[in-house]
C-alpha cells in the first residue's frame, strides 16, 4: 500500500536549506519516492495556516520503504543540515484508494 511523507516546514536559512534539498531529493528518489506537492504554501479551507509554513507530499511504495529512507545514511546527511536550516514535522501515512 502507498505511504506518504507529508511535510510542514518553515524556512530559517535559504543557503542551508538549499543544501537540505539538494542532498534530501535524490535520497527521496534512491528509496523509490516521488514528490507529489512540493514547498507549496497552502490555502487554508479551514482554520488559519501560517503565511511562513509550505508543505510537501513524497509518496513512497510502503510504509517500510519510507522507513529505510528516514534512516538511511543518505538522508541521516540530510537532516544533520536541516537541523539549522528548516523548522520541519514530518507525518508518515499510510493510504490508497478506498
Amino acid at each position: 500500500m502507498p505511504a506518504y511523507v507529508i511535510v510542514d516546514a518553515e524556512v530559517l536559512d535559504m543557503e542551508r536549506a538549499a543544501e537540505y534539498r539538494a542532498l534530501a531529493e535524490p535520497s527521496v528518489r534512491l528509496y523509490g519516492g516521488r514528490y507529489l506537492v512540493e514547498g507549496a504554501l497552502p490555502e487554508a479551507a479551514e482554520g488559519t495556516w501560517p503565511a511562513s509554513r509550505i508543505v510537501a507530499v513524497v509518496e513512497f511504495p510502503d510504509m517500510a520503504r519510507i522507513k529505510e529512507w528516514y534512516s538511511s545514511p543518505e538522508y541521516t546527511r540530510a537532516r544533520a543540515v536541516r537541523e539549522s536550516a528548516i523548522d520541519m514535522r514530518l507525518l508518515f501515512a499510510e493510504g490508497g484508494p478506498a
